[in-house]
């Protein structure tokens, strides 16, 4: 019998779901809204903040929650209780972006005692999301289903390392994890800029997104600059992009001067560590080499170029 199984953030839903496993998904976090399949599913989670608001705003709101020693989101321990899952995934790789695992292990405890399985992902690099699709597939008995996934998705990656030999350069390239405060993206960030065929100063793969100021951002002279907030859908990168193009160092940016610089949905595809990374990966080919890879860049719907 297939289990009963409860995601705590998108990316492992993502996941489940590309396993053939969606029916199984009795619950998931707030943010899940992918596939269109798992809407309306019970929710177990909710943030202690709006996350509708600034980058400010949240960073803001953000530093008070941890500096009181309070967690960014709450689990709904009713909804748990009431659903009895076999199985939780969920991640201890960022205390911001979902439930702690601490709280999800000390909820699963009081509320189904051992009955339940947990499961926490902890990426950093691709090759790691790619060892969690493995990972949770054994984990359901999906085993070969997840192998023949991480296949396909490998396929599609040798693809765009199969043109590096071709390529005339490789543009300095940054990625701007969130706008105010400045911070660059790291951890699996990196890798993609390598597979798009751009260089990445900024940060080393696989390490935290470090804060920076914007005088870094200027000096490492970056010639495509992308910004992908974490968590932002496209229209609400739009509303924060002012905290970046009406500074004074906005022109001082070779990518602005030479309009090389673009917005993306980072909540759909470079912030979710899932099977849609390959889409991320593809999707920057296209706008740091088009000459090589502009057939892969989706609907406009994901990105925009920053004027």
């Amino acid at each position: 019998m297939a289990p009963r199984i409860m995601s705590l953030l998108p990316s492992a839903t993502e996941i489940v779901c590309a396993l053939g496993l969606a029916e199984t998904l009795v619950g998931v976090s707030h943010e899940c809204d992918f596939p269109a399949e798992i809407v309306g599913r019970p929710v177990l989670t909710e943030p202690k903040l709006d996350p509708r608001r600034s980058s400010a705003e949240i960073d803001r709101d953000v530093r008070a929650l941890v500096a009181d020693g309070l967690s960014v989101y709450r689990i709904r321990v009713d909804v748990l209780r009431e659903l009895k899952p076999d199985l939780i995934v969920t991640q201890d790789q960022c205390e911001v972006c979902a439930v702690s695992l601490p709280e999800v292990e000390a909820a699963a405890r009081d509320c189904l005692g051992s009955g339940v399985e947990i499961i926490s992902l902890r990426p950093s690099r691709l090759r790691d999301v790619l060892d969690d699709i493995r990972h949770v597939g054994e984990a359901v008995d999906r085993g070969s289903v997840a192998n023949d996934l991480i296949e396909r998705l490998e396929t599609r990656l040798e693809a765009l390392r199969a043109r590096h030999p071709h390529l005339h350069s490789r543009p300095r390239v940054a990625c701007v994890e969130w706008i105010e405060p400045l911070m660059v993206a790291g951890h699996w960030i990196p890798d993609l800029v390598d597979l798009a065929g751009g260089t990445y100063d900024l940060v080393d793969a696989g390490a935290l997104s470090p804060t920076i100021s914007w005088k870094s951002l200027v000096d490492s002279r970056p010639d495509v600059l992308v910004f992908m907030p974490c968590g932002f859908k496209l229209e609400q990168t739009r509303r924060d992009l002012p905290l970046a193009t009406e500074r004074a160092e906005w022109r001082e940016l070779p990518a602005a001067r030479n309009r090389r610089v673009y917005a993306v949905d980072g909540n759909a595809y470079f912030n979710r560590p899932g099977p849609r990374l390959v889409d991320s990966a593809e999707l920057l080919a296209g706008l740091v080499q088009p000459g090589f890879y502009a057939h892969l860049i989706p609907s406009p719907s994901s990105w925009q170029r920053v004027e």
